[in-house]
Parts: structure tokens; C-alpha cells; sequence
């Protein structure tokens, strides 16, 4: 069988990881689809669409997931909810279900008579992107919450200074 998991991955962390895993361990391919993808530079969407296919890439690598069996396509939003599905699926391989733990995108695809699955979240309150953007736009200790190579990624292209400085919400110094 052939899944999709759908996130923005702003950015990848170790609860993405652990929930490719579960996904990898039921199914025979993973499409991972990257929503959002033509936003950057935000403050709830930090990081570019091809940004967050490099973290995926290198992650998976990293964790010794095999890629011969993931697809990473990026999925811009249409901001159109009763054609969304039609639209991840003109973008990505065919797909036989698909996993969500956003209730948006879960209610879009069971509208659309696709099964949806769910995996066990690892600790949401700390593996969650939101916190990771906050640790890192308060210079807390975010390297822990992602796979090294995303930390690396991140600070060698300087986007920790992006997070911060796009997350500072005040227009006038």
C-alpha cells in the first residue's frame, strides 16, 4: 500500500520522524506531502517549500529510512477546501490512504472518500513545530526537538536568524 502523510514541517522534528517511522512500518511507500509550500518567511511558515524538502531528505537519510520507498513533493495551498483533495492528488502519486493529525485536512479527505489514519504522536507538548519556532525565536534549546541534520541545515544557512528576526512582530525599531 502507498500512504500520504501531509504537514507543513516548519520545520522537520523528531515527532515527524517518529511518526514516518509508524507510517513506514504499516505501509510499503510514503508520500510525504509538504502543505504550504509556496509560504516562507513568516512567522507561522519560516522556512521555503524546497527548504523543507532538504530537512526531509537529509533527516531520512540521517535516520537510516530507506528512501527507495518516500516521495517528497511539495503542495501549495489553494485556499479552495472542496477542491483540495483533487489538488494533492494531481500533485502526487497515486495513494491509497492517507494520515493527518490536522482536523482540517482529516474532515477535506474523508469528505473526499479517502481513508485517513492516525499514528501515535511522541510528546506533542514538546515535538511540535510551533515550539521549536518559539524555542528558536527565544534562543531556547531547540537542536534537541529536530534530527541534527535539520540543526545543521539550519544554522549553516543562517535560518535561526530568519526566525528571529521575522518573529519579531513589532514593524519599527
Amino acid at each position: 500500500m502507498v500512504a500520504v502523510f501531509i504537514g507543513r514541517f516548519q520545520p522537520v522534528h523528531r515527532g515527524h520522524i517518529h511518526t514516518i517511522r509508524q507510517i513506514l512500518s504499516e505501509e510499503g511507500e510514503l508520500i510525504i506531502a509538504i502543505g504550504s509550500a509556496q509560504y516562507s518567511h513568516t512567522p507561522d511558515n519560516p522556512f521555503s517549500g524546497g527548504e523543507r524538502v532538504m530537512f526531509l531528505h537529509h533527516a531520512l537519510i540521517e535516520e537510516g529510512i530507506d528512501m527507495s520507498r518516500v516521495y517528497i513533493v511539495p503542495v501549495p495551498d489553494i485556499h479552495i477546501h472542496p477542491l483540495w483533495v483533487a489538488h494533492l492528488k494531481s500533485l502526487t502519486p497515486y495513494f491509497d490512504r492517507a494520515y493527518t493529525h490536522n482536523p482540517l485536512v482529516r474532515r477535506l479527505l474523508e469528505d473526499a472518500g479517502v481513508e485517513v489514519c492516525e499514528t501515535k504522536l511522541l510528546e506533542r507538548s514538546r515535538f511540535s513545530a510551533e515550539h521549536v519556532r518559539e524555542l528558536l525565536r527565544q534562543g531556547g534549546n531547540w537542536e534537541a526537538l529536530v534530527p541534527p541534520s535539520v540543526a545543521a541545515l539550519i544554522k549553516k544557512h543562517k535560518m535561526d536568524e530568519r526566525v528571529r528576526a521575522i518573529g519579531d512582530t513589532r514593524l519599527k525599531r
